[in-house]
């Protein structure tokens, strides 16, 4: 496979999976802002601090609202890490290797992309944020679930599944980095209602209600966000995907990306808990999103370079 064409499919799929998580966060914003005691500033700013625009955006905007960050996360085409942007340029991708993709994938990648062009501000009012933003997941839902069932087993699905779940793992460790100051020292209702937000937000809270079947600890929380395989957004279990997706790709250029996979799936997997309480979980995260830069740069290096 040439390597302009892995890039594109590597890209589409990241920038689907990146809309998707975009969406994500912001919902945590919004049901935020209906819990007791309202949102505060650290809430209304973790979006930006998970994408880390904070500063850019309170350059501009320094007493921002809940509508503005939503407006700048969902429709601002100058914000790179918008779902607009997100959106069109997984569509852009996939147009470039049209002859790649199924057909299936690509009506996916179409329909979704004129949708969200003709959204604006109003029509967004209109339509509601929470559906909107259910919107956004059950769009990448569908494109994911037309790769998943109708490409081919080939270096085109490796690449679409490596771009996934590389844009998975960052976002998952981006989410718990921006709440691992304070991870284990809140409690009481409202705390409550925060853990549930971020478990929602990571499609892990019945998971959680599954496996421990009592009230929220943030000690479980981080343990089966981090360390169980059997939950699809932990690092445990995108770690699983990435690194047996590499091990399919033909030919030897990535052995480096490869080896570094391996070594941070070693590290989850024979893990425990309690060695990342007396780490840290802040820089366990901090580390764990370098080497995950890492892993892009050297997948990139092996791969994707013209």
């Amino acid at each position: 496979m040439l390597s302009r064409t892995a890039a594109c499919i590597y890209w589409m799929s990241r920038q689907m999976e990146r809309a998707e998580n975009i969406a994500r966060v912001l919902d945590v914003s919004s049901r935020s802002a209906l819990m007791p005691g309202g949102i505060g500033r650290d809430q209304l700013l973790a979006p930006l601090d998970i994408a880390g625009l904070r500063q850019e955006f309170l350059a501009t905007r320094p007493s921002p609202t809940a509508d503005e960050v939503l407006i700048f996360f969902a429709l601002n085409p100058d914000n790179p890490s918008s779902i607009y942007s997100c959106l069109r340029m997984a569509r852009e991708n996939g147009h470039v290797v049209r002859g790649k993709i199924t057909s299936e994938m690509w009506e996916t990648l179409n329909s979704t992309w004129l949708e969200i062009a003709a959204m604006n501000r109003d029509k967004l009012k209109r339509m509601g944020v929470s559906r909107f933003l259910d919107w956004v997941k059950e769009r990448s839902h569908l494109f994911r679930g037309a790769t998943f069932g109708t490409l081919q087993r080939n270096d085109a699905f490796h690449f679409s599944r490596l771009g996934t779940f590389l844009e998975r793992a960052d976002n998952t460790a981006r989410i718990l980095l921006v709440k691992s100051p304070t991870f284990f020292s809140e409690s009481g209702a409202a705390d409550y209602y925060q853990w549930t937000a971020l478990l929602r937000s990571l499609s892990a809270f019945e998971t959680y209600r599954d496996i421990y079947r009592d009230s929220i600890e943030p000690v479980k929380v981080a343990e089966m966000l981090l360390l169980r395989d059997d939950l699809p957004r932990s690092l445990h279990a995108c770690l699983n995907e990435i690194t047996q997706t590499l091990e399919q790709i033909r030919g030897n250029s990535g052995i480096d990306a490869q080896r570094l996979a391996a070594e941070m799936h070693a590290r989850l997997h024979y893990g425990r808990i309690d060695d990342v309480i007396a780490q840290g979980l802040q820089p366990c995260l901090e580390q764990f999103l370098t080497d995950t830069h890492e892993l892009g740069a050297r997948v990139h290096s092996a791969y994707l370079e013209t």
